[in-house]
């Protein structure tokens, strides 16, 4: 069958039934958490595609998995999806197109929110994973399909990117570039590198210093919203801060976390470089953003209005700022609150990208 006339038999669903749609996963998602934490050892849909994004990628573990899972079942909720949607009741439906999408594998179900964005907006799905999550989105689709089978036509996974109008990539500075010159030609989003920092005042309580461990150790620093780099008074003392953080210490027991403390720790320690540890945290004095895993650079500051002067011409390279203190308006969209950097709603767009925006005007 021509290509063509597949894609004339592609059946739609309106914009209303697929918002009911997401509602539904969310609830599903939600029950399936509630299910397996209710009894761990029953082997179910869930558990088995645990298993198998566990073996493919070992920092899929069991305790990341339902923690992305339930986090976007509190996204997905009536109020939730009708706030996000709100300022897109136009979107038309007579012009579908094959978005392609190209998803990153650092975290689990990272790709979920294009996928629902390319559904939402009337058009037809083509995702190429990651080598390093090949399970996962699958098995979200699965659901989905089970809650409305006509989305079988609109759900495709595929290892080349072919016949496609528009592009959607994520990946790293150097992936970009690539997607830059193949895909180039097409209407596109290209997402790059990303990371979360602090801005510390030093009088930040130990619940608060305790909560930026997790904004620093959820999906063991990997995802774009990790805290990779904290802005710290001239004088601080880093006691409490590793004080508070201590709770954090479960990744101690994952041996591909612990590979890359050691080594890191082996490196800083044989070119001499003047670093703080704790056993599992290294932190060290530098101006770049991103961090390697195990590692959160800091640097020091003077004078908030200087710091936020240097930081402004960096928020390309920021996708959230957990802070306290009262930032700059240019700053402030990527203001988070402790505990809360990978919580982001529907409408925080990665990269300060409108997705649905850009899909409704192809």
């Amino acid at each position: 069958i021509p290509s063509s006339f597949r894609f004339l038999c592609i059946i739609f669903v309106p914009m209303n039934d697929i918002k009911n749609v997401s509602k539904q996963l969310g609830l599903v998602l939600k029950s399936k958490v509630d299910q397996y934490t209710a009894d761990p050892l029953a082997f179910t849909d869930l558990k088995e595609v645990m298993i198998r994004a566990f073996q493919s990628n070992g920092w899929f573990t069991e305790k990341n998995i339902l923690l992305a899972l339930t986090q976007w079942a509190d996204a997905l909720t009536e109020n939730n999806i009708e706030r996000w949607l709100e300022p897109y009741q136009s979107i038309s439906f007579q012009s579908p197109k094959r978005i392609g999408v190209i998803n990153a594998g650092n975290i689990p179900f990272v790709g979920l929110h294009d996928l629902i964005s390319v559904l939402i907006s009337g058009h037809i799905y083509h995702g190429k994973n990651s080598s390093n999550d090949k399970y996962l989105l699958p098995w979200i689709a699965k659901l989905l399909i089970e809650i409305e089978p006509e989305l079988k036509t609109r759900i495709h996974f595929v290892e080349k990117l072919n016949e496609i109008d528009a592009v959607i990539a994520t990946g790293s500075d150097n992936s970009s570039r690539y997607f830059d010159y193949y895909f180039g030609k097409y209407p596109h989003i290209i997402r790059k590198n990303r990371n979360g920092i602090a801005i510390l005042t030093g009088d930040e309580t130990t619940d608060e210093l305790s909560l930026l461990g997790k904004d620093i150790f959820q999906y063991f620093g990997l995802g774009c919203r990790n805290v990779s780099k904290m802005y710290v008074p001239k004088d601080y003392n880093f006691n409490k801060f590793f004080e508070s953080i201590y709770n954090e210490n479960e990744v101690m027991n994952h041996t591909k976390y612990m590979n890359n403390f050691d080594y890191n720790n082996s490196v800083l320690l044989l070119k001499l470089v003047p670093f703080l540890q704790n056993g599992f945290l290294i932190i060290r004095e530098e101006e770049v953003i991103p961090s390697p895993i195990s590692i959160v650079h800091y640097e020091k500051y003077e004078n908030e209005s200087l710091l936020f002067e240097k930081l402004i011409p960096l928020k390309d390279q920021l996708q959230c700022i957990v802070s306290k203190t009262q930032l700059p308006p240019s700053l402030k969209n990527l203001q988070v609150g402790f505990g809360k950097t990978q919580e982001p709603a529907l409408w925080d767009y990665a990269d300060g990208v409108d997705t649905l925006d850009f899909l409704k005007k192809l």
